[in-house]
């Protein structure tokens, strides 16, 4: 991914020296009640991504540009906003 950013950029005569990446992803867990308390685990939360809904935790990952090694991993529910973990993701 990084080195189309940098091919676009650089078309434009831009460079990029330093700087994060950040992606979430989903991480399904079942959304059964069909367990010994009767309950859903109440740290997990559905969301709709494009047309179909998810039950579960987003992990919010931060990777170096330059490098491409993973600096932090945040999980939240996976109803949070992509956005909202950015600033604890950058460096």
């Amino acid at each position: 991914m990084l080195a189309l950013v940098n091919e676009i950029l650089s078309g434009k005569g831009l460079m990029l020296k330093a700087g994060s990446v950040v992606d979430a992803t989903l991480i399904s867990a079942p959304n059964s009640t069909k367990n010994a308390t009767g309950t859903r685990d109440p740290e997990m939360h559905q969301t709709k991504k494009g047309n179909q809904w998810y039950f579960g935790m987003k992990a919010h990952i931060g990777v170096d540009a330059e490098s491409g090694l993973v600096h932090t991993v945040v999980g939240t529910a996976a109803n949070a906003q992509d956005i909202s973990n950015r600033p604890t993701l950058t460096v």
